[in-house]
């Protein structure tokens, strides 16, 4: 069979539905409920005995190859309390095949309906309603749900939450029986006879992805406690059951079309709220290390930098904690001594005039990154005293930084329900514009009706409307997968509802919602009641991305794509055919020429715009340039010929006595400004405004190192 491919001796041992989208679907698999490895490695699942068409008590662990010679029935096969057989045919698997088959024929039967599955597709209340697809999307998504710090147990769930949340490691579980004699939050005492156990709970440590890994006791002073008994919840769990999100009223209704293609429309009361507020915590690290000039100094005396700067430094130079910090902010204040080959010739002058006066240093500091920002509230240090073996050669000390931030919910974050109905915050709107049902309760989450016909993902309207029962009647509902609450069963309920608190509910739990801004209803009634809705780990705050001017790749002169980089948005060639087809040729040689790699011309235009005149005429891309010097490698002449019959280099027209070309040698490029350069240039009226500009325009010239990117050959 094809390694990708479901097969039946899968069934019980290898979940069908939670595998990767992508190149390795099919080939990273998850581990079915009740599955586990025998003494030589191979899947075994349990099965019930029957014995004369009668189930005995015994359970039997069994291999794919064991399972080939036995009928087994299913786990939901009706039997009397005796534990006979109650029909007299049953639906059996045989060697891949369902046969029907005399009741004494049958060998096992199934222990549960959920063992077909993973403990994270058992999550999924109502499965059985959707579409494998969107199944295997909502049991990885799970995975993707950000710890909040309000986080809520689902009202209607599966059954599989305690058990999951108690084996997730995240909990705290007493140790033996036993009295609670203390507790505060950091740690849980309690009592057995004359010993005290005492549990320490970890508080707001970083996860690898950045969330917070926190527990909070449950327990008070004077509970009796049991051996095993979650005492205290983790990050995800409340109540000793998991928690990944919370409990939302959702409408499912078009709004402006604000929720076109999947978006989600939110009501402010869930980011005033905090319902879906989480912790983020971010690891800075920086090191000093042994070079080859002498060692790199961690300090507060830092070259060229003002006193504003260094406000949250210590005299250490490390931040302090409980700083405000925002991007480009100095967390760690480092210098590394500067060779006589870094030196300007200034500088060298004033070495020889004044001696060593001239520190010989440049600043490497550890600043915050573009887009973070948050306080500081741990910092470690570690040095070559201190642990000799963590370091790696060559390193005398490292200090790692921690900055913590709250976000909440906003929009551009990423939301799904258990069902894989995954959405995007497009919009949020206040409370009182929202719509609100009759009883003058405002929903908090519009969610677009076009997103389950076509995606056949039923159970989220059945969870919705399941929900809308346990909401108004108080419940926490648990409906086991492949074995959870009929739709008659749900419809019954609604007629209580209806009969009581919501008179014009129709049989299949659509009601009328009004219009929060108007007050009028809508014309249709629309399906409310309440899901469970997660925030996921891809947030907008970690996306988003500008750039104006940043760093150049060194061989084609492009600037770098991707936001680690601080890269620009790739303009491809699809992109390129778009303004050839409108006609907008000016925009589209900026995109190829100054916007991208005409070194000249974008020092010229960046110095225009300074300056605040027209812009000259685009020049010749390096990627060109590099293309024909790749050419004439492989031996073919390839040279340009100019409109007057005149063959050149590679070269502007005009301007070229005052650039440089860069194959050519020329003057050197303004130093990088010291800060007493302004005092000598005879300008004692330049403000603040016009220093930054000065500085701006003679910075172009140089890459993020320092060195000059039009003389090559330093």
């Amino acid at each position: 069979f094809e390694a990708r491919d479901v097969h039946y001796t899968h069934y019980g041992r290898v979940c069908p539905i939670e595998t990767p989208e992508g190149p390795n679907i099919g080939l990273v698999t998850s581990l079915s409920t009740y599955a586990r490895l025998n003494e030589y490695g191979f899947l075994i699942t349990p099965r019930r005995k029957v014995v004369n068409g009668r189930v005995t008590g015994e359970i039997d662990y069994l291999s794919a190859d064991d399972e080939d010679e036995v009928y087994v029935g299913m786990a939901n096969t009706r039997v009397d309390e005796d534990g006979m057989i109650l029909d007299e045919y049953c639906f059996t698997r045989y060697q891949g095949n369902v046969v029907s088959v005399p009741r004494e024929e049958v060998n096992y039967l199934d222990v549960s309906p959920k063992q077909v599955v993973s403990v994270s597709t058992a999550l999924i209340p109502f499965l059985e309603h959707d579409d494998a697809n969107r199944a295997l999307m909502g049991s990885n998504m799970q995975r993707q749900a950000v710890p909040l710090i309000a986080p809520e147990a689902p009202l209607v769930g599966t059954g599989v939450e305690h058990r999951s949340a108690k084996d997730s490691g995240s909990c705290v579980m007493a140790v033996c029986d036993g009295e609670v004699e203390y507790v505060d939050s950091s740690r849980i005492e309690i009592r057995k006879g004359v010993e005290t156990h005492v549990h320490s709970l970890v508080k707001f440590r970083r996860s690898n992805q950045g969330t917070v890994i926190h527990q909070k006791p449950i327990v008070k002073k004077g509970d009796r406690v049991e051996a095993g008994q979650i005492i205290a919840d983790g990050q995800a769990s409340e109540g000793g059951e998991l928690a990944l999100g919370r409990n939302v009223i959702v409408a499912f209704m078009p709004w402006e079309g604000y929720n076109f293609e999947d978006a989600i429309l939110l009501s402010e009361r869930l980011v005033k709220e905090d319902f879906y507020s989480s912790i983020h915590i971010e690891e800075y690290e920086i090191e000093a290390r042994d070079t080859k000039l002498g060692p790199e100094e961690i300090t507060r005396d830092i070259p060229n930098v003002g006193e504003d700067m260094l406000k949250n430094l210590d005299e250490e130079g490390i931040v302090r904690v409980g700083a405000e910090v925002g991007a480009g902010d100095i967390l760690v204040g480092k210098v590394t001594p500067k060779g006589e080959s870094d030196q300007t010739p200034e500088e060298k002058l004033l070495r020889a005039i004044f001696g060593e006066k001239a520190r010989e240093v440049r600043d490497t500091s550890l600043k915050v990154p573009h887009g973070a920002r948050g306080k500081v509230v741990a910092i470690k240090q570690m040095t070559r005293a201190d642990s000799l073996d963590t370091l790696s050669p060559g390193v005398n000390k490292v200090v790692k930084v921690y900055v913590a931030q709250l976000r909440k919910i906003t929009v551009g974050d990423k939301m799904a329900g258990r069902h894989g109905n995954k959405g995007v915050v497009s919009r949020i709107l206040p409370v009182e514009d929202m719509p609100y049902l009759p009883d003058g309760t405002p929903v908090d989450m519009v969610l677009n009706p076009l997103g389950v016909p076509s995606r056949m993902n039923l159970g989220q309207v059945l969870e919705t409307i399941m929900g809308f029962v346990a909401w108004n009647n108080g419940w926490k509902v648990a409906t086991p997968v492949f074995e959870g609450a009929e739709e008659e069963e749900i419809f019954k309920l609604l007629e209580k509802l209806s009969a009581d608190k919501y008179p014009d509910l129709t049989d299949d739990g659509m009601i009328t919602l009004y219009d929060g801004r108007t007050g009028n209803a809508f014309d249709k009634k629309v399906t409310v009641g309440c899901m469970y809705m997660l925030k996921l780990i891809h947030l907008v705050d970690d996306k988003i991305h500008a750039r104006s001017i940043g760093p150049y790749s060194l061989i084609t002169q492009q600037p770098l794509g991707g936001k680690a980089q601080f890269g620009g948005q790739r303009f491809g060639e699809m992109e390129v055919w778009a303004l050839e087809g409108y006609g907008a040729a000016n925009i589209l040689q900026e995109m190829l020429t100054v916007k991208s790699d005409d070194i000249r011309g974008r020092l010229k235009t960046y110095e225009r715009i300074v300056k605040g005149q027209n812009l000259s005429k685009p020049g010749i891309p390096e990627s060109f340039r590099v293309l024909v010097k790749e050419l004439q490698g492989l031996g073919l002449d390839v040279e340009v010929k100019y409109s007057d019959g005149t063959v050149g280099e590679l070269l502007m027209e005009d301007d070229e006595d005052e650039f440089p070309s860069p194959r050519e040698h020329g003057p050197r490029p303004p130093a990088a400004p010291e800060e007493d350069v302004f005092e000598t240039a005879g300008a004692e009226e330049i403000g603040e405004e016009d220093k930054e500009l000065l500085m701006a325009e003679e910075s172009i010239f140089l890459d993020p190192e320092g060195m000059s990117i039009i003389e090559e050959d330093e």
